[in-house]
């Protein structure tokens, strides 16, 4: 750890879990403060933390509040982080301000990378990571969630990138940054709410195993440095309509250009 651990509120079981090696998962807290509504979003946050509790790890929900940095929230900072209504949005640059501000903030993909690399955690799952915009060879619109995999050696469990976005200038810049993309057992890409993107992954692989020893050895080539997209997608069941997904998509984006929005 650096000495911004001074800062680390490390909850009693995570603290455990290190000290006897046992498995640890991050968790963002963006998908809380911002991508779910009340009281759903408390009632997620508690059935994701069951969900790998009942798996055998530790859960590690990340967050900043009080001045501290949150790693693993209890039930009764979770519950009052959920409730609040003015929270913001941390990716890697906004770490330091909410620390000085005293904001309350909620950590987004990226954010959530720095700060479990920093305490060593070094497995991290998701919904969807961000990525290119459409349209970014003119605005530039790129997330930090891109650079973040590039530089921090953590392991980004995903459902694949959010599919609003460019997903083929996605992966080539994830190819250019050097992330290897990996299918847990699947060889498409995966793209959030579809199970398929109709883009192929770097590499498959159905034994967890297998990707354990993938990311040991990538670790050990790249001196321990830069993450890796682990996509496992929405099982088929849950996965939406694609024929529904992209009408509605086509018609948001149609509305939002008609209405000048960015």
């Amino acid at each position: 750890m650096s000495d911004i651990s001074a800062l680390f509120d490390i909850a009693r079981e995570v603290r455990e879990a290190q000290a006897q090696n046992q498995p640890i998962v991050a968790l963002e807290s963006t998908v809380i403060a911002h991508g779910l509504p009340r009281p759903i979003n408390h009632e997620t946050a508690l059935a994701v933390q069951k969900l790998i509790r009942d798996k055998g790890a530790v859960p590690a929900t990340i967050a900043v509040m009080d001045g501290r940095i949150k790693i693993g929230l209890d039930d009764t900072d979770l519950a009052r982080f959920a409730s609040q209504t003015q929270v913001r949005k941390l990716s890697t640059k906004d770490i330091a301000i909410a620390l000085t501000t005293g904001e309350m903030g909620a950590t987004t993909v990226a954010a959530t990378m720095q700060i479990a690399a920093l305490a060593g955690i070094a497995v991290f799952a998701t919904g969807g990571i961000g990525g290119v915009h459409r349209g970014a060879e003119h605005s530039f619109d790129e997330s930090a969630d891109l650079p973040a995999l590039a530089r921090y050696p953590v392991a980004v469990v995903t459902a694949g990138a959010k599919s609003i976005l460019d997903l083929p200038k996605t992966l080539e810049r994830l190819e250019s940054l050097s992330v290897p993309v990996i299918g847990y057992g699947c060889d498409d890409f995966p793209a959030f709410y579809l199970s398929e993107s109709g883009l192929a992954v770097d590499q498959r692989f159905d034994e967890l195993a297998d990707i354990a020893r993938f990311l040991a050895l990538k670790w050990q080539l790249d001196g321990g440095q830069g993450g890796a997209v682990i996509a496992n997608p929405i099982p088929a069941a849950l996965a939406l309509d694609k024929t529904t997904h992209d009408g509605a998509l086509t018609q948001a984006l149609a509305d939002v250009a008609a209405a000048g929005i960015t």
